[in-house]
């Protein structure tokens, strides 16, 4: 069966969207959608399809549709075709707030129309490896660093970034939230450029997430710890190490039958990492993140299975970072008597 797929918005990621869904089997770039016709007849002649301005176009040509303008725009662009009752895929974060993202969910419920959120992380190889294991996180700490991009200027660096460990966390943890607490700084504009918060869960998960895009270098990682694993996954090498308390009884053992005068004794003569039984994640990297997420969706149309990331998983990952943004603007800076509180812009020419 033929999967007719527009891609609404022609920047950075909808031409890689475009590039995806022109390359499958079994499903058909229709037509590419942008508010600069310029644009969108650049891409549609790269991709060999037809060029639109206008959503509401695009509608009667297709099965579904890919939406990758700015989050501010996700609502306008993604309703015609919820409306019609055709799925669609949102770019990550679902909305700029959570009200905007309820009513995405609301317009998909009413009409039967499926949401996929495009939080490609789920579909990176290394997640979907870490997922295989089974653990139950205790505490999660995770970091996710960049340089500027100069993309996605207009929100800050919680809905731009830290939404896919968010995402990730809300996933692992399994729980309900019930304390969120969060500090953050902006220096190149109104919006938050760091952020570090600390989520906790009703059944006893902590999670420490921070983010950056003022960083000199390119970090995503994420560090689990439970009763039974050490878990420690390097997302943009596709990476990662496992320590299962199983497989290291006999040092286990051995430690628990020494006392502590007895262990300093062995510090010059043992080395710790090499008495560990250390574990490589199996990572398979035949498929990009794009494709294995567009691929997903597809099934999700097509064949009526439940989306990986759903609106609600995406409505629940904005509500938290929504509330995380809130934390941090209430964060008293000098303390709990101080009226200085969240952030304020940093203006060098003042």
């Amino acid at each position: 069966m033929s999967f007719r797929v527009a891609v609404v918005g022609c920047g950075r990621m909808g031409k890689l969207h475009a590039r995806v869904f022109g390359e499958m089997d079994q499903s058909e770039l229709a037509c590419v959608v942008d508010a600069n016709p310029t644009t969108a007849r650049a891409v549609g002649k790269q991709r060999h399809c037809q060029a639109l301005s206008d959503p509401v176009e695009a509608v009667p040509l297709v099965d579904a549709a890919v939406i990758a303008v700015p989050t501010r725009y996700h609502l306008a662009a993604a309703e015609p075709f919820l409306r019609a009752g055709k799925s669609v895929l949102i770019e990550k974060p679902l909305a700029l707030d959570a009200e905007t993202g309820r009513q995405i969910v609301e317009l998909a419920h009413a009409s039967g129309a499926t949401v996929q959120v495009g939080h490609t992380e789920r579909f990176n190889p290394a997640v979907v490896a870490m997922q295989e294991h089974n653990i139950f996180p205790k505490f999660i700490e995770a970091h996710r660093i960049s340089p500027f991009t100069f993309r996605s200027a207009d929100v800050g660096v919680v809905l731009d970034m830290m939404i896919h460990d968010i995402d990730l966390v809300l996933m692992l943890a399994g729980g309900a939230v019930t304390d969120i607490r969060a500090v953050g700084v902006n220096v190149l504009g109104a919006a938050e450029d760091i952020c570090n918060a600390r989520v906790a869960f009703d059944n006893g998960c902590v999670a420490n997430i921070t983010a950056s895009r003022l960083a000199i270098k390119t970090e995503r990682k994420m560090r689990i710890f439970s009763e039974q694993i050490y878990m420690s996954v390097d997302f943009d090498k596709k990476v990662g190490i496992i320590i299962d308390k199983t497989d290291n009884l006999d040092l286990i053992q051995m430690a628990r039958e020494m006392d502590a005068d007895d262990l300093a004794e062995l510090a010059e003569s043992v080395d710790y990492t090499k008495l560990l039984k250390v574990q490589e994640l199996v990572v398979d990297e035949s498929t990009e993140p794009l494709r294995r997420q567009a691929e997903a969706f597809r099934r999700t149309v097509v064949d009526g299975a439940p989306p990986v990331v759903s609106a609600t998983d995406g409505l629940a990952a904005l509500e938290v970072a929504g509330d995380i943004i809130e934390s941090l603007k209430a964060h008293h800076w000098d303390g709990q008597t101080s009226s200085r509180r969240g952030f304020d812009v940093i203006n060098p020419g003042n």
